[in-house]
């Protein structure tokens, strides 16, 4: 059996050589730096959103409510911060907008996210959303 020293040596270089492990397991490679930022990349995971009760026809008939869309425009505002790249990306990855893309015609998915960055930038911006 090995002395307590060796031991302890053996148990003090077993336990750098973990954290070690452990640090170099959490660089992730990425495309951009903007990305390597958890709540620019997946800034919803968190975030509980019903697609179920998305009402897309009755937001083009009678538009939508700011409000309903808060958590997209303070994460917006959040990657605005950081660069336009960053606010780009955080609002590309909103679920409701995949689900408008997947399933509305062309046009009025456009529509949409561009109400969506109007009222983005009347809200944030003071900008008169008016046309």
């Amino acid at each position: 059996m090995a002395s307590s020293d060796k031991q302890q040596k053996r148990a003090q270089r077993a336990k750098a050589k973990a954290k070690q492990n452990r640090a170099g397991r959490a660089k992730v490679n990425v495309v951009h730096p903007v990305l390597a930022n958890p709540l620019i990349n997946e800034p919803f995971d968190d975030v509980a959103i019903d697609l179920s009760t998305f009402d897309f026809k009755d937001i083009e008939e009678n538009g939508f409510d700011p409000a309903d869309f808060e958590d997209l425009f303070e994460m917006m505002k959040f990657g605005e911060g950081i660069s336009l790249l960053a606010m780009c990306v955080v609002f590309l990855q909103y679920p409701v907008l995949e689900l408008v893309v997947a399933e509305e015609a062309e046009e009025a998915a456009t529509d949409f996210m561009m109400g969506l960055l109007i009222t983005y930038r009347g809200i944030y911006h003071d900008e008169d959303t008016a046309v």
